[in-house]
């Protein structure tokens, strides 16, 4: 099935008029059991409030398609003062299969080179087999072994914007 451009959801930071429906998407996100693999914080009305107010340093967007949020996605730890941001992301059971992950995932690394990283890590479980797969198919190289959480580590090298496909080179 070709899904055209105005099939496709927005990819879009979390606004403060969003905390409704992003905690909408929240608890759908809990009810299908997200919680086993994506935890950065609760996914609870509270949360959703709490990120929809956010102003900081750390990066909090939504994939939107009509007026439903469907997916969530994070970039973390500058907040932190750390330089290598932590990326995260969900997407709603109902969108999944349909590069919608891949999608917020590509506007997030987007997101991290504007503010001058050169690299964005993650973590994952193993199990968590597609959403590794993902991973691996943007990039991202893995130590494979475990912490003690049973995740692995995963980090994307970015390209310089000046040095990627179709841009000329700053001389």
């Amino acid at each position: 099935m070709k899904v055209s451009g105005s099939d496709l959801p927005a990819c879009r930071p979390v606004q403060p008029d969003d905390a409704c429906a992003l905690g909408r998407l929240f608890e759908r996100l809990q009810s299908q059991g997200v919680e086993k693999f994506f935890h950065p914080h609760p996914l609870t009305q509270e949360a959703a409030e709490h990120r929809a107010a956010y102003a900081g340093k750390d990066v909090y967007c939504v994939l939107q398609m009509g007026t439903d949020l469907v997916g969530y996605g994070l970039l973390r730890g500058w907040d932190d003062g750390y330089d290598v941001p932590s990326l995260g992301l969900a997407i709603d059971a109902s969108q999944q299969g349909r590069g919608h992950g891949r999608r917020l995932m590509e506007f997030l690394h987007v997101l991290a080179r504007q503010r001058g990283a050169k690299r964005i890590r993650l973590r994952v479980y193993p199990e968590n087999v597609r959403a590794l797969a993902l991973y691996q198919s943007l990039g991202y190289a893995f130590n494979l072994k475990r912490g003690t959480d049973g995740q692995i580590l995963g980090f994307l090298e970015l390209i310089p914007e000046n040095e990627l496909p179709g841009k000329e080179q700053a001389r």
